[in-house]
C-alpha cells in the first residue's frame, strides 16, 4: 500500500456487475474457461458473492478463482466452498504482526490469519502470495516455507515489481528469482523441482515430506512471458494484455457507447492479436514512455 493510500473512484467509473457478467459471457463464448477475481480487494465491492454466483452460472466458465488480502474474506468462505471455488490466493508477505502493519499500513493481521485457517479448514486450495522485499520481509521466507510442512498450501515468492505507487524505485533488483531460489536451496538443500503446469508463471519446487509446494515467480525479470496466456480487466474496464502496459482497450466505453457483443469481440481479438511479446516491450509502449507509477493495490494482484 502506498504511503499516502489510494484514491477511491466514483462508482460510475467502475464496471457494474451487469457489465462484468456481460464481458465474461463474451469471453467465455470466445473460449475463455478460467476467471480470477482480484482487486485491489474484491470484497470491498458490496454483494460480491452475488457476482460470484452469477459468474459461476455462465456457460463455459469451468474455473473460478479468487485473490484476496483476507481482511473481509472469512465470513464468506462457507458459501465459496458450496459454490465450488477452484482456489484462493491469499496475499500475505509476512507472518510477523509488526512487519505486516508496516507493509500493509493496516492493523489487520489477525483476521488475515483467521482467513487462512478457515480456508484450510474448508479444504479450499490455497496459495499464499508473498512479494520478496529487501529490507522488509526477508526474514519471513523460511517461516512461510514452514507453513507448507503440515498444510497443503502453496507458498509463492514473487519478485518485487515497480507497482508500489512510487514508480520504478530500483535500477536493479537484488532479490531476483535466482537469488530467492538460491536462498531457499541453501536452507533446504534437498529441495526438489516439480513439474510446472502449462502456462504457469511460477517455477515450482517441493521440500521432501512437506504437504505443500513452493513457487518462485520472476515477475520483474519476466522470464515466463513467452507462455503467458493471461488477460486482465481493471475495475474501470481497461483491458491489459500485460501487467506492464498501461491499457490497450477501453471496454467500459464500448459498453456505454452501445457496442454490440460482436463489435466487442472484434476489438478484443485485435487487442489479443497485437499483444507485446513480453513485459519489456509492453513497458516500452506505454504512452509517452511514462514510468510505472500505479499501485498493485489498484490494478490487482
Amino acid at each position: 500500500m502506498p504511503e499516502d493510500g489510494i484514491r477511491y473512484l466514483p462508482k460510475k467509473q467502475l464496471l457494474t456487475f451487469e457489465e462484468i457478467e456481460r464481458l465474461i459471457s463474451i469471453l467465455a463464448s470466445m473460449g475463455v474457461t478460467k476467471v480470477r477475481l482480484t482487486g485491489g480487494e474484491p470484497f470491498v465491492r458490496n454483494d460480491l458473492m452475488q457476482l460470484i454466483n452469477r459468474i459461476s452460472d455462465i456457460p463455459g466458465i469451468q474455473e473460478l478463482h479468487l485473490t484476496t488480502n483476507g481482511v473481509l474474506t472469512a465470513p464468506h468462505i462457507p458459501e465459496l466452498k458450496k459454490l465450488g471455488i477452484s482456489s484462493v490466493n491469499l496475499s500475505l508477505d509476512t507472518l510477523d504482526k509488526e512487519r505486516f502493519h508496516s507493509i500493509t499500513r493496516r492493523d489487520e493481521f489477525a483476521p488475515v490469519i483467521n482467513t487462512l485457517n478457515v480456508l484450510l479448514e474448508h479444504k479450499i486450495p490455497v496459495k499464499i502470495n508473498a512479494v520478496v522485499m529487501e529490507g522488509k520481509n526477508i526474514d519471513d521466507i523460511l517461516p512461510l516455507i514452514e507453513l507448507s510442512k503440515d498444510n497443503a498450501v502453496d507458498i509463492r515468492f514473487i519478485e518485487e515489481m515497480p507497482f508500489n505507487g512510487e514508480g520504478n524505485h530500483y535500477p536493479t533488483l537484488n532479490w531476483t528469482h535466482k537469488k530467492i531460489l538460491q536462498y531457499i536451496t541453501c536452507h533446504y538443500p534437498t529441495l526438489e523441482k516439480i513439474p510446472d503446469a502449462p502456462f504457469s508463471t511460477s517455477y515450482n519446487y517441493k521440500v521432501p515430506g512437506y504437504k505443500g509446494n513452493i513457487g518462485v515467480i520472476a515477475a520483474f525479470s519476466r522470464t515466463f512471458c513467452g507462455t503467458c496466456n493471461r488477460i486482465r480487466i481493471t475495475a474501470q474496464g481497461t483491458l491489459k494484455t500485460c501487467l506492464y502496459d498501461d491499457g490497450v482497450l477501453d471496454i467500459r466505453q464500448l459498453f456505454r457507447d452501445g457496442a454490440s457483443d460482436e463489435l466487442i469481440m472484434h476489438h478484443l481479438l485485435i487487442a489479443f492479436g497485437s499483444r507485446s511479446k513480453d513485459g519489456f516491450e509492453a513497458e516500452s509502449k506505454r504512452q509517452n514512455h511514462s514510468p510505472i507509477s500505479e499501485s498493485m493495490s489498484t490494478i490487482g494482484g
